[in-house]
């Protein structure tokens, strides 16, 4: 059943709308209507209108107009202190997560609240201030003094009609979905002062900070209502802007099932007052982004490709730069990459959806590199036939790849020749791996299942979580060198689908990955369990391992839990006190959960001290 919901969750972020191009210099300066590549600009409201209703009108779903019936549609180190930060994919571009530390204090985002705590010394850790919202909070920058709050609510704004949404359906409303950014000064840990605030209609989909700038995304469904389109509105401070059809960059020839407006803005996370910069397109569905320290690179998905937006990023300018596209379907910001100049990115094609092909090409995967304009300069393709990728890792002149049907091919690929990537070796081992994280030069990490293969069909069953290093010092020869094995069938983890929660040290000999374990009891099974069984959760908190080329040693757990609630679970367990990511400072584990941030030794283990947020 958690799987079910994994991939429901999965299939809904791949699935994303995204579209929008603003020149935010004043809030109320337009920019110079241009061509970028093969974009263009609208030239009026009309245009707008015109534009969504033609290329709609052939399309399985139509721009959603108020009073037409609609198809059903399904939900698809740090100088100073020796800490940990955030688990990147790029050197010096950080990504949100709702835990942050700069060495010497935490930041907690968590239901309506933002703890700022005293973390280190350990002895004297605890919180010193919250700041309260009036909505859930999401994800958290800290740069220097300057903490960025991320959060959505329903809210409109001044001088902004809306026409009134679902009529006859609900009472209507003139409140729209909108994105709040809001920056503090927490120069004093104990006042922290609200030094910004910028609110933008549509859903939050990422965002990265590169040096002071954060980088922002935000979709908005491009809505036909009562025959009005409805462009977004952006607020910094008292300054409303509505984004004009001029400000909208599009494709004159696409025809897309639906649209939405996706717009990049860069806010100065460090100069309040500096005008916020922003770009808009009109596009289809997208799945996931790739941002390196110069360039995002957005993606959009079509039924069997796609395209690759380049955009520039240079001290808060967003310059559209161009586009590329390539056959198949993106994973996750994993399976793309940039080195010397060139894009790599690695899909799979003919894929299935539920059960479905959408695709009349044998589902198989391949690896693409594309120069500076986004022209595919080397590929290679049909690598496993029959099977989709799971993972994919990309480290300088290498590509790391692992895809699953019964088993797991781990495959190797050279890139050092872009013009010519090659498969070099592969190795097929039972199960797979969601993640895989460098452990040095010659040795790849992955997170995943263990699998056994079902007698019923041509599918395997997941079992417990698989922890392995392959080795790959012969590039040609891919070795498991060494592998641990946690838990049964039901076993989980939020490393699995976020890397955030993923904690690594080589230099510390140091995993820690927060554990749902579940264990099969053999004597409630009159013979040998089947392999379909799933096992009752016995445990959750970080598992700490010691991790060599040696081998992987569990030292122990950390548990925030303190009651009976796990055993009374049954087949879902939800709880506060399910530690959800860790950090160390210094030679101190922290683990925090949506409770409590417990603080143990790392020599021994041994708790040091803990202070409850609830």
């Amino acid at each position: 059943m958690k799987l079910t919901t994994y991939a429901v969750i999965g299939l809904i972020c791949g699935s994303l709308l995204m579209g929008s191009v603003l020149q935010f210099e004043m809030l109320t300066n337009l920019p110079t209507v241009n061509y970028v590549g093969s974009l263009q600009n609208f030239k009026s409201a009309s245009d707008l209108q015109k534009f969504l209703e033609k290329q709609t009108s052939s399309s399985m779903y139509r721009v959603y107009e108020l009073g037409i019936s609609q198809p059903s549609m399904n939900d698809a180190e740090k100088g100073g202190t020796n800490y940990s930060g955030t688990n990147i994919q790029v050197a010096g571009v950080d990504e949100a997560d709702k835990i942050k530390t700069d060495g010497k204090y935490l930041y907690i985002a968590e239901g309506t609240i933002v703890y700022i705590a005293n973390a280190y010394p350990p002895e004297e850790a605890k919180i010193l201030s919250r700041i309260k919202f009036n909505e859930q909070v999401g994800d958290l920058f800290i740069s220097g003094d300057k903490l960025v709050v991320f959060s959505q609510n329903y809210s409109s704004f001044d001088g902004i009609e809306r026409l009134p949404k679902m009529p006859g359906i609900m009472p209507p409303i003139k409140e729209t979905q909108v994105t709040l950014v809001k920056v503090y000064d927490v120069t004093n840990k104990l006042e922290p002062k609200l030094e910004r605030t910028f609110k933008a209609e549509g859903n939050y989909v990422s965002s990265r900070l590169i040096g002071d700038y954060v980088y922002l995304i935000i979709q908005k469904n491009a809505y036909i209502v009562e025959g009005e389109t409805q462009t977004p509105v952006i607020q910094d401070g008292e300054k409303i802007h509505q984004i004009g059809p001029t400000e909208i960059y599009y494709y004159w020839n696409s025809t897309e099932p639906w649209y939405a407006y996706t717009t990049i803005f860069s806010i100065n996370s460090q100069v309040s007052d500096q005008p916020v910069e922003s770009e808009t397109l009109l596009l289809g569905a997208s799945s996931t982004i790739y941002v390196s320290t110069q360039h995002l690179y957005l993606t959009v998905a079509n039924w069997s490709n796609t395209t690759i937006h380049k955009i520039q990023l240079d001290n808060g300018k967003i310059t559209f730069k161009a586009e590329g596209t390539v056959p198949g379907w993106v994973l996750n910001q994993f399976s793309m990459d940039e080195y010397n100049g060139y894009f790599r990115i690695a899909t799979t094609n003919g894929r299935m959806w539920w059960g479905w092909r959408i695709s009349t090409t044998q589902q198989s995967s391949g690896v693409y590199v594309l120069d500076e304009n986004m022209k595919t300069v080397g590929q290679i393709e049909g690598i496993a036939p029959g099977e989709e990728i799971y993972s994919a890792r990309f480290t300088g002149k290498r590509c790391y790849l692992v895809t699953f049907k019964k088993v797991d091919p781990f495959f190797v690929i050279d890139l050092s020749n872009p013009s010519n990537p090659t498969i070099l070796g592969k190795l097929k081992i039972p199960g797979y791996s969601n993640y895989l994280h460098p452990y040095d030069d010659n040795h790849i990490i992955g997170l995943g299942k263990e699998t056994v293969e079902a007698e019923e069909g041509d599918f395997s069953w997941y079992q417990g979580i698989k922890i392995s290093i392959f080795d790959v010092t012969d590039i040609t020869n891919p070795k498991e060198l060494v592998k641990i094995e946690v838990g049964d069938r039901g076993t989980d983890s939020p490393a699995l689908y976020d890397h955030h929660a993923f904690l690594f040290s080589k230099e510390k000999n140091l995993l820690v990955i927060p554990i749902l374990e579940a264990k099969i009891d053999p004597s409630k099974y009159s013979g040998i369990p089947p392999t379909n069984a799933y096992g009752e959760y016995i445990s959750q908190g970080a598992y700490v391992f010691e991790i060599t080329l040696k081998g992987i040693k569990l030292r122990g757990i950390i548990t925030h839990i303190e009651d009976d609630s796990l055993l009374k679970s049954g087949f879902w367990f939800d709880s506060e006190s399910a530690v959800e990511r860790s950090l160390y400072i210094e030679n101190y584990l922290y683990t925090i959960s949506s409770r409590m941030v417990k603080i143990n030794n790392l020599n021994n283990l041994k708790e040091v001290n803990q202070f409850y947020l609830k």
